[in-house]
Formats: structure tokens, sequence, C-alpha cells
């Protein structure tokens, strides 16, 4: 289904791509689908922008050019998986540590393409952890704080960002307003950012089940 789902992010976004486009690429399992699929229609963009380094790596092998965001003015579309989503497409990301990145990479793009397979969609969102990237020295006092949202913070022990900092996954939550927990959770003064993305979550949701890849959109 991951396979699929890629292909079919490829077939959606390759309509929308010129010359000089470029295509913002996450991180994790489908997004590595994603990037080899990506590959085969190399010749029909500029480049790309990576949310993580492993992805950066993982363009240039396939010999797409990866270019800093900070040189990138105009992202026509950003491509990356989730470990959950609801109905609003809201999303939680950052199982694979990414999530400042990701995050940093969907603001600039004019549309933000989710792949996932039919295991990621949810109800009620909060079954994944909730990832959090904390500035280090801050890691015990934004676990306080989380702990004071009914939430259990976890540690991520021998785990650091590319950006150098830590993680707090936390456990046991049960996320209804989305909008405003991410809010909240971003105004904890040592937090980076955390993995909701629902302020600026997805446009639309391409899902993998084994009838096919369906197209969700609000």
């Amino acid at each position: 289904m991951k396979q699929a789902v890629a292909q079919a992010a490829v077939a959606y976004i390759k309509p929308k791509l010129g010359k000089d486009s470029i295509v913002g690429v996450g991180t994790g399992s489908t997004a590595n689908f994603f990037i080899d699929a990506l590959a085969e229609i190399k010749t029909f963009f500029d480049g790309a922008v990576a949310s993580s380094e492993a992805t950066a790596e993982r363009l240039k092998k396939h010999g797409i050019t990866v270019y800093d965001l900070n040189s990138v003015n105009d992202m026509e579309v950003y491509v990356d998986g989730a470990d959950e989503f609801d109905s609003q497409l809201n999303l939680i990301k950052g199982g694979g540590g990414a999530l400042t990145r990701e995050k940093i990479v969907a603001a600039v793009a004019k549309e933000f393409v989710c792949i996932v397979d039919s295991s990621k969609r949810v109800e009620v969102m909060g079954e994944f952890p909730l990832p959090v990237e904390v500035i280090p020295m801050a890691r015990s006092y934004v676990a306080r704080e989380l702990a004071k949202l009914d939430g259990m913070p976890v540690w991520r022990k021998d785990f650091i960002t590319d950006n150098g900092n830590l993680i707090l996954d936390v456990q046991d939550m049960e996320i209804t307003d989305a909008k405003a927990l991410e809010t909240q959770i971003n105004g904890i003064i040592g937090v980076v950012t955390n993995g909701l993305f629902a302020n600026r979550g997805a446009d639309v949701v391409l899902m993998g089940t084994p009838d096919g890849v369906e197209t969700i959109t609000l």
C-alpha cells in the first residue's frame, strides 16, 4: 500500500510541476517510497527541499538536486507521511524525529499532500504518542508542563534530532482540539515545536487501502 500511494502521489503532483518547481519531501518509510517514485520524473522539476538529512541523502542518490530552504522562495508542493490523521486532516507527525523541519517545509509549501496507509486513520488522535522537540536544558521542565496537560511524556533516549535537540513522546492523550493543543504546547518555554500538524494540516490525504488509493479532502 505504501508503494501504491507513493506512485499515486507522483501522479497527483506531476501536472502541477514545471521546470523551475521545487518539491518538498518528508521523512520516513512512506516518504522513502515516494522519493524512489519521484526519481522517475526528476526531469519534470528543478529540485527538492528535504525535511531531514536522511531524506537529503536519498534524494541525492537518485540524482535529484537538493536545495537549502533558505535559498527557496516558492515551493509548489510538500509530500510526506503521517503517524495519525483524523477526519479534519489534522496530523500527528514526528515518529522519525524530523517534525520541526517537516513543519517548516510544510509552512512554505503551497500544497501539503499527505501519503499514508489506512492504518493511520483514526477517529480521535492521540493513541500514537505525540512527539515534542525540546531544547536539552528544558527537558525536565517541559516534561512537567506536558504532564499538566494529562499526558505522560517519555524521553526518547539515545535520540538526537538533526537540530541537536531531544524528543519527548507524550503518551495517553486524547486529542479533541488539535489546533488549540498545538498552540498551547508550542507556547511552553523550551519547546521547539510539537508533532501536531493542525494549524497547517494536510490539504489532501492520499490513503492506500487494500482496494486502491483513496483521495481525501475537506
